[in-house]
C-alpha cells in the first residue's frame, strides 16, 4: 500500500507540475495579451487625437476658403460692375463721335516705309497697299479693307465710299 500511496503522490506532484507550467505559460500569454491590448489603446488615442486635428485643420481650411471665396465674388461683382461703367462710358463715347464727320484722308507722305494711318513700319512680314480710292495712300493690312477686284483702300476712304460701314 505504502508503494502505491507513493505512486499516486509521484503521480499527482507530476500533474501538479504540469498543471503549474501551464499556468506560467497562460500567466505568460494573458501578460503578453495586456500588453498588446496597452499597445492597441495608445494606438487608438494617437489616431483619435490625430483624426481630431485633421477635422479641425479641415474645418479651418474651410473657413478660410469660405472667405476667399467671398472676397472673390465682391471682386467678381465690383469688376462687373466696372465694366459696366465702361460700357456707359464707350457709348457715350461713341454717341458723341457719330456727330464729328469723317476726316478727309490725308495725301501720302514722302515717306513711304510707314503706313499713313497707323504709323506701323513696312517690314518683311507687314505688307504694304496702295489705297485704290482717293489718297493713294500706303497703308498696312490692318488699316485697309479688301474691295474686291479693285483691290484694297484704306479705312477712311472706304467709310467715305460706304457710310453704311461705320
Amino acid at each position: 500500500l505504502p508503494q502505491h500511496l507513493a505512486s499516486l503522490v509521484s503521480a499527482a506532484r507530476e500533474e501538479a507540475q504540469k498543471s503549474w507550467q501551464q499556468l506560467q505559460a497562460q500567466r505568460q500569454e494573458v501578460l503578453r495579451l495586456q500588453e498588446q491590448l496597452s499597445r492597441a489603446r495608445q494606438d487608438g488615442e494617437r489616431w483619435a487625437l490625430a483624426l481630431q486635428r485633421a477635422q479641425r485643420e479641415a474645418l479651418e481650411r474651410e473657413a478660410t476658403r469660405g472667405a476667399e471665396q467671398a472676397r472673390q465674388q465682391e471682386l467678381i461683382r465690383d469688376m462687373k460692375g466696372r465694366l459696366l461703367e465702361l460700357l456707359r462710358e464707350k457709348d457715350a463715347l461713341w454717341q458723341k463721335m457719330e456727330g464729328i464727320d469723317t476726316p478727309m484722308p490725308s495725301p501720302a507722305p514722302h515717306n513711304a516705309g510707314l503706313c499713313t494711318r497707323c504709323r506701323k513700319d513696312f517690314r518683311l512680314l507687314s505688307r504694304r497697299y496702295s489705297c485704290s480710292r482717293l489718297c493713294q495712300g500706303k497703308v498696312c493690312h490692318t488699316c485697309s479693307v479688301d474691295v474686291g477686284k479693285q483691290g484694297r483702300c484704306c479705312l477712311l476712304c472706304y467709310q467715305q465710299g460706304h457710310p453704311q460701314a461705320t
